[in-house]
């Protein structure tokens, strides 16, 4: 096989991976992470064994799930910095994101629980990856004069998490109305 065709080989073996783990989220979301594997198959539009021959075990694709969405979260600050209107409304805007994520980490601690080494390494990736992003965010709309200056990027996305627990079991509770107002708290 020529190098070209290894190259367009491998970006569409990466295409279709984005699909399974985009499905996979999607299902997670709606019916939770011990959701049947058959429905992740059917909305990526792939056999089973597809999903198998990728991720032998639903810890892993439960894992691969996790780490995706970071990176499509990380990945989304400098895009929305560079598109937005402003420094807060790329901010805030990568918040909803944040929140998006939070709603599909719903259960994977009970998924490694029996890994606690497994779940360490993925919380230190997450914390890795997003806190440089949301640090950028809250810098410039500092910089800018959008908000206040003496926040750290943990504690806004510690607070975000937490006003999160508990959204997915009591319809009741309006997660994200609450980040709105704890968003709109850091204007000046």
């Amino acid at each position: 096989m020529s190098e070209e065709g290894t190259k367009s080989k491998r970006a569409d073996a990466r295409r279709n991976e984005k699909t399974l783990l985009d499905a996979a989220a999607a299902v997670f979301v709606t019916s939770g992470v011990e959701a049947p594997v058959r429905d992740i198959a059917a909305k990526a539009g792939v056999g089973m064994g597809t999903i198998y021959r990728h991720f032998p075990t639903r810890a892993d694709l439960i894992v691969a799930v996790y780490r995706h969405q970071v990176d499509a979260c990380a990945e989304a600050g400098p895009e929305l910095l560079a598109s937005s209107d402003s420094p807060y409304e790329a901010l805030r805007r990568w918040i909803d994101l944040f929140v998006d994520f939070l709603v599909t980490k719903h259960g994977l601690a009970a998924v490694l629980q029996s890994d606690n080494a497994g779940f360490e390494t993925l919380h230190a990736y997450f914390l890795d990856t997003l806190l440089p992003v949301c640090a950028r965010l809250l810098d410039a709309a500092a910089e800018a004069g959008e908000i206040r200056s003496d926040l750290e990027a943990l504690e806004v996305m510690r607070g975000v998490g937490n006003l999160c627990i508990g959204a997915e079991s009591d319809p009741r509770y309006n997660a994200r109305k609450m980040v709105g107002v704890l968003i709109a708290g850091l204007r000046t």
